[in-house]
């Protein structure tokens, strides 16, 4: 019994969902132009399809996961669930306009034609929001549909903005929040729920860690009280007395986000020979 998880054969989505991979302990061989790869340390098979046919494949139970962006997956509208947000290939779709136009609100978007490859969810935008205009679905360069007049409004993947910036546009209205997902059949077996539950402990473990830095530090035994109030660790700190008598050695994390706040407290409290170690795995 194994599972069978599509991953984009090409693009964006590629490398990202390859490291995942790996950082989860599975070992995939990267061959040109396989349509699948078997997997030696764990009961899965790799599909190698277009990001865009990965939605019908899982509803068709040809895969039973699938990395897809979220755009793709609201787009697809297919009988499937998401399993988890995997917190990488971040973007959002947006609506663009010239950028020497002025942008009103919705009002502006009356009555206007707008290109994009999204036309459900943008559809659904539209009828949210009671806006009539008119969609022109396009596939592929979406961005030149306002220069060649084809088009007043975009509605697009947008990730840095360089590309808008380039063909003479203005993002004015993100009206999705995208990131890669994995999504699964509603159809699993009992079996293949089980060795999904075994792969999703990896991926959470790994989704964790990049949120954690394992810090090492020296400090003052007269400042470790306060020192533990900053630090309160997953549980509590580890604390180890050092040869030079006064003075511990204190082991915990802190979460990515506060890292440099708390370094600059632990500083102002003695804190000494700070070391920060990157967590490679994290299992509550």
């Amino acid at each position: 019994m194994k599972l069978k998880l599509a991953i984009q054969k090409s693009g964006r989505l590629f490398e990202d969902s390859f490291n995942l991979l790996k950082e989860c302990g599975i070992k995939v061989s990267k061959g040109n132009y396989k349509l699948k790869a078997d997997v030696e340390n764990f009961p899965i098979e790799i599909l190698f399809l277009r990001d865009d046919d990965i939605p019908q494949y899982i509803e068709d139970n040809v895969a039973d996961l699938g990395i897809v962006g979220l755009n793709v997956f609201y787009e697809k509208n297919k009988n499937i669930s998401i399993c988890t947000e995997l917190e990488f290939s971040k973007c959002r779709l947006s609506l663009a306009i010239k950028k020497n136009e002025t942008y009103t609100g919705y009002s502006y978007l009356e009555g206007k034609k707008i290109a994009t490859s999204y036309p459900f969810i943008l559809q659904s935008f539209l009828d949210k929001n009671n806006i009539k205009a008119d969609i022109h679905i396009i596939s592929g360069s979406v961005e030149i549909a306002p220069s060649i007049g084809l088009a007043d409004v975009i509605c697009d993947v947008v990730s840095s903005g360089s590309t808008l910036f380039m063909n003479g546009l203005k993002e004015v209205e993100p009206i999705l929040k995208s990131q890669a997902i994995l999504a699964q059949s509603n159809f699993l077996s009992p079996e293949k729920q089980e060795l999904l539950d075994k792969l999703l402990i990896r991926i959470e473990a790994v989704k964790k860690a990049k949120k954690f830095q394992y810090v090492l530090l020296n400090a003052p035994n007269d400042q470790i009280k306060n020192i533990i109030a900053i630090l309160p660790g997953m549980r509590s700190p580890t604390i180890f007395p050092l040869v030079e008598p006064g003075w511990s050695s204190i082991h915990s994390v802190i979460n990515e986000f506060e890292f440099w706040d708390k370094i600059q407290q632990l500083k102002a409290l003695g804190a000494e020979g700070i070391l920060v170690i990157p967590i490679e795995k994290m299992i509550l």
